[in-house]
Protein backbone atom coordinates (compact mmCIF):
# COMPACT_ATOMS: atom_id res chain seq x y z
CA UNK A 1 0.00 0.00 0.00
CA UNK A 2 1.15 3.08 -1.10
CA UNK A 3 1.36 6.55 1.09
CA UNK A 4 -2.17 7.87 2.25
CA UNK A 5 -2.85 10.94 0.50
CA UNK A 6 -4.93 13.61 1.86
CA UNK A 7 -7.81 14.42 0.72
CA UNK A 8 -8.28 11.31 -1.62
CA UNK A 9 -9.85 12.48 -4.88
CA UNK A 10 -12.06 10.23 -6.75
CA UNK A 11 -11.88 10.18 -10.61
CA UNK A 12 -13.93 12.47 -12.40
CA UNK A 13 -17.82 11.09 -12.48
CA UNK A 14 -20.56 12.20 -15.04
CA UNK A 15 -24.71 12.85 -14.20
CA UNK A 16 -26.99 10.24 -15.79
CA UNK A 17 -29.96 11.51 -17.34
CA UNK A 18 -32.38 9.34 -15.34
CA UNK A 19 -30.39 10.75 -12.01
CA UNK A 20 -32.34 14.70 -13.00
CA UNK A 21 -35.71 15.42 -11.46
CA UNK A 22 -38.39 17.32 -12.10
CA UNK A 23 -36.81 20.18 -10.71
CA UNK A 24 -33.79 19.80 -13.53
CA UNK A 25 -31.20 18.82 -11.16
CA UNK A 26 -29.56 16.25 -9.58
CA UNK A 27 -31.86 13.91 -7.55
CA UNK A 28 -31.12 13.96 -3.64
CA UNK A 29 -30.48 9.96 -4.05
CA UNK A 30 -28.35 10.28 -6.33
CA UNK A 31 -25.95 12.20 -4.35
CA UNK A 32 -25.61 9.43 -2.19
CA UNK A 33 -24.38 7.02 -5.09
CA UNK A 34 -22.19 9.05 -6.42
CA UNK A 35 -20.50 9.76 -2.71
CA UNK A 36 -20.79 5.84 -1.59
CA UNK A 37 -18.88 4.91 -4.93
CA UNK A 38 -16.69 7.40 -4.31
CA UNK A 39 -15.73 6.38 -1.02
CA UNK A 40 -15.62 2.83 -1.92
CA UNK A 41 -12.89 3.78 -3.88
CA UNK A 42 -11.06 5.44 -1.45
CA UNK A 43 -11.63 2.90 1.11
CA UNK A 44 -9.40 0.80 -1.38
CA UNK A 45 -5.99 2.03 -0.97
CA UNK A 46 -6.64 0.72 2.59
CA UNK A 47 -7.57 -2.80 1.59
CA UNK A 48 -11.27 -2.26 2.20
CA UNK A 49 -13.27 -3.60 -0.88
CA UNK A 50 -14.12 -7.05 -2.14
CA UNK A 51 -11.04 -8.82 -1.72
CA UNK A 52 -11.02 -7.99 2.38
CA UNK A 53 -14.71 -9.37 2.36
CA UNK A 54 -13.79 -12.86 0.55
CA UNK A 55 -10.33 -12.88 2.48
CA UNK A 56 -11.90 -11.89 6.11
CA UNK A 57 -15.18 -12.04 5.92
CA UNK A 58 -15.70 -9.02 7.09
CA UNK A 59 -16.65 -5.69 5.85
CA UNK A 60 -17.94 -1.77 7.08
CA UNK A 61 -21.51 -0.92 7.03
CA UNK A 62 -22.69 2.61 7.00
CA UNK A 63 -25.01 3.29 10.43
CA UNK A 64 -25.44 7.17 10.01
CA UNK A 65 -25.02 9.63 7.03
CA UNK A 66 -25.40 13.18 7.01
CA UNK A 67 -25.69 15.53 3.67
CA UNK A 68 -25.62 19.24 3.66
CA UNK A 69 -27.06 20.17 -0.30
CA UNK A 70 -24.89 23.25 -1.16
CA UNK A 71 -25.30 24.07 -4.74
CA UNK A 72 -27.18 22.09 -7.51
CA UNK A 73 -25.81 19.60 -10.07
CA UNK A 74 -26.76 19.55 -13.26
CA UNK A 75 -26.40 17.29 -16.00
CA UNK A 76 -24.05 18.68 -17.73
CA UNK A 77 -21.46 18.84 -14.62
CA UNK A 78 -18.77 16.23 -14.23
CA UNK A 79 -18.31 15.58 -10.63
CA UNK A 80 -15.61 14.28 -8.23
CA UNK A 81 -15.57 13.44 -4.47
CA UNK A 82 -13.06 14.68 -1.86
CA UNK A 83 -12.87 12.33 1.18
CA UNK A 84 -10.90 11.94 3.44
CA UNK A 85 -10.73 9.71 7.16
CA UNK A 86 -11.85 12.01 10.20
CA UNK A 87 -11.37 9.26 13.27
CA UNK A 88 -11.26 6.00 13.56
CA UNK A 89 -11.56 3.54 16.62
CA UNK A 90 -11.76 -0.03 17.51
CA UNK A 91 -15.03 -0.37 15.47
CA UNK A 92 -15.79 2.66 13.56
CA UNK A 93 -14.91 5.17 11.24
CA UNK A 94 -15.90 8.08 10.97
CA UNK A 95 -14.85 9.87 7.14
CA UNK A 96 -16.14 12.78 5.38
CA UNK A 97 -16.47 14.35 1.71
CA UNK A 98 -17.36 16.66 -0.64
CA UNK A 99 -18.69 16.64 -3.90
CA UNK A 100 -17.01 18.71 -6.22
CA UNK A 101 -17.86 20.16 -9.89
CA UNK A 102 -14.92 18.59 -11.41
CA UNK A 103 -14.52 21.76 -14.08
CA UNK A 104 -14.96 24.74 -11.30
CA UNK A 105 -14.27 23.16 -8.39
CA UNK A 106 -16.87 24.42 -6.46
CA UNK A 107 -18.47 22.46 -3.84
CA UNK A 108 -22.24 20.63 -4.36
CA UNK A 109 -22.71 18.84 -1.49
CA UNK A 110 -20.82 17.82 1.95
CA UNK A 111 -21.75 14.19 3.68
CA UNK A 112 -20.19 12.88 6.95
CA UNK A 113 -20.55 9.69 7.36
CA UNK A 114 -20.09 6.92 10.21
CA UNK A 115 -19.25 3.42 9.72
CA UNK A 116 -18.69 -0.01 11.79
CA UNK A 117 -16.50 -3.06 11.05
CA UNK A 118 -18.69 -6.11 11.06
CA UNK A 119 -18.00 -9.60 10.87
CA UNK A 120 -20.30 -10.95 7.88
CA UNK A 121 -20.70 -14.22 9.20
CA UNK A 122 -21.79 -12.95 12.60
CA UNK A 123 -23.50 -9.98 10.79
CA UNK A 124 -22.68 -8.03 14.13
CA UNK A 125 -19.74 -5.20 14.94
CA UNK A 126 -16.53 -6.38 15.64
CA UNK A 127 -12.88 -4.28 16.25
CA UNK A 128 -10.69 -4.09 13.26
CA UNK A 129 -7.63 -6.01 12.30
CA UNK A 130 -4.55 -4.50 13.77
CA UNK A 131 -3.13 -4.25 10.13
CA UNK A 132 -6.36 -2.87 9.05
CA UNK A 133 -6.83 -0.29 12.31
CA UNK A 134 -3.02 0.91 11.16
CA UNK A 135 -4.16 1.75 7.60
CA UNK A 136 -7.05 3.59 8.40
CA UNK A 137 -5.13 5.69 11.18
CA UNK A 138 -2.71 6.04 8.75
CA UNK A 139 -5.49 7.75 6.31
CA UNK A 140 -6.46 9.41 9.99
CA UNK A 141 -3.19 11.32 10.19
CA UNK A 142 -2.78 11.92 6.41
CA UNK A 143 -6.09 14.20 6.93
CA UNK A 144 -5.00 15.68 10.64
CA UNK A 145 -2.98 17.98 8.52
CA UNK A 146 -6.17 19.50 7.07
CA UNK A 147 -8.40 22.07 8.62
CA UNK A 148 -11.28 20.39 10.02
CA UNK A 149 -14.36 20.55 7.47
CA UNK A 150 -16.78 23.23 8.14
CA UNK A 151 -19.44 21.05 8.25
CA UNK A 152 -18.40 18.36 10.30
CA UNK A 153 -20.21 17.39 13.42
CA UNK A 154 -23.49 19.37 12.06
CA UNK A 155 -26.60 18.55 13.60
CA UNK A 156 -30.10 19.03 12.37
CA UNK A 157 -32.74 20.80 13.74
CA UNK A 158 -35.08 24.20 14.13
CA UNK A 159 -33.28 26.35 17.16
CA UNK A 160 -36.36 28.28 18.67
CA UNK A 161 -35.58 30.99 20.71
Amino acid sequence: MSAPVAPHLSPIMTIEPGWIDYNGHLNMAYYTVLLDRALDEALLGAGLGPDYVRDHACSYMTVETHICYVREVLLADPVRVASRVLDVDAKRLHMYAELLQATDGWVSATAEMMFLHVDMNARKTVPWPPLMRARLEAMRMAASALARPMRAGRSIGIARG
